[in-house]
């Protein structure tokens, strides 16, 4: 990709909004041979200064949303940080968002804002798997390469994108496979959306379903999301757990089924209770990859689930929670899945 001229007057740079989290990329070791860290020790503008190289690319906009590990990252997070994104992106003079933020929880974060900003401006969420204080750190290339993502042309109407370890990656495929190592995200159905190489970028394919400007679900009016819980089958799972999630005013469960989002016949009694009362039952998987369909062990149009089609047990939570703003018609419920 050609660099801009730093010259403003001859040819501006374009401006991006930067939204920091914290997170990894932010962290802090505890001491100089400590294999521990502070997530979000750093300020944004600790990590800026840190990187003179960011001045050839963009004009930023820094804005500390929150400063946190993204395993504390929650729904009012996610609304604050979508509103100020939604903001950014109505300005004429923003080109696109990028957004600091924790590994653990990104694929969700990502997901969400995938499903609620109706722009077609780049988003590009970015962490690291190391941080900012330790030897070959990795957030400083992520964050350019990111901020390179964010400002390129090519990049609009694709959604929300994921950048690290020199690969981009849409928000609804991405996830996080790995508990340390640096290639941990990965995009196991669908494949990549392209490569980053030090600001040179290679797309390979367009996002597969509905987001962004192309999606319902919107910002105007909400405050709150449903309660929706995730519930890990297991050789002999029991209804306890389902009982009480639905006892304690959940709208929603997903099951992170074995196999093709199996389970037990105790969790399959409990769940097909759970929806007698209005409580919204998908079936995902724990596997990993591929796609849970309707109809094959279980008789989801007796029992009235929804399949999660291709997404993992923690996208199919976000995907309800909003889907349930929206209507609780399992018919429903279940084209919404098969559209994002």
């Amino acid at each position: 990709m050609p660099r801009a001229s730093a010259t403003p007057f001859l040819n501006p740079l374009p401006r991006v909004r930067l939204l920091a989290t914290g997170g990894t990329i932010a962290g802090a070791q505890l001491t100089t041979t400590s294999r521990g860290y502070q997530a979000g020790a750093f300020s944004i503008d600790n990590l800026i200064t840190a990187l003179p190289q960011l001045a050839d690319i963009a004009q930023l906009e820094i804005e500390q949303v929150a400063r946190l590990g993204s395993q504390d990252m929650d729904e009012t997070v996610w609304l604050n940080l979508a509103a100020r994104a939604d903001t950014a992106l109505a300005s004429a003079e923003v080109a696109g968002v990028v957004v600091t933020h924790g590994t653990d929880t990104m694929e969700e974060t990502a997901y969400f804002l995938n499903l609620i900003l109706a722009s077609d401006q780049p988003v590009v969420l970015v962490g690291a798997m190391r941080p900012a204080t330790a030897i070959s750190a990795d957030g400083p290339m992520n964050l350019y390469n990111a901020l390179a993502v964010a400002t390129h042309p090519d990049s609009r109407g694709r959604g929300v994108l994921v950048v690290a370890n020199d690969e981009i990656h849409f928000a609804r495929e991405v996830v996080k496979t790995n508990t340390t190592q640096l290639g941990t995200f990965k995009s196991p159905n669908r494949g990549l959306a392209g490569l980053v190489n030090a600001g040179r970028l290679h797309f390979f394919g367009a996002p597969p379903r509905r987001h962004t400007s192309g999606s319902a679900f919107s910002l105007d009016g909400l405050t709150a999301l449903p309660r929706v819980h995730i519930l890990y089958a297991h050789a002999g799972l029991t209804r306890e757990l389902i009982d009480a999630a639905v006892q304690t005013g959940a709208a929603g469960l997903v099951i992170a089924g074995v196999g093709d989002g199996n389970m037990s016949s105790a969790a399959l009694a409990a769940c097909a209770d759970a929806v007698s009362r209005g409580v919204a039952v998908v079936r995902s998987s724990r596997t990993g990859g591929g796609v849970v369909e309707r109809n094959i062990e279980i008789d989801d149009d007796r029992h009235g689930f929804i399949a999660a089609d291709e997404l993992n047990p923690q996208k199919a939570r976000v995907l309800l929670m909003l889907a349930l703003t929206r209507t609780r018609d399992p018919r429903e419920l279940q084209e919404i899945f098969f559209t994002y």
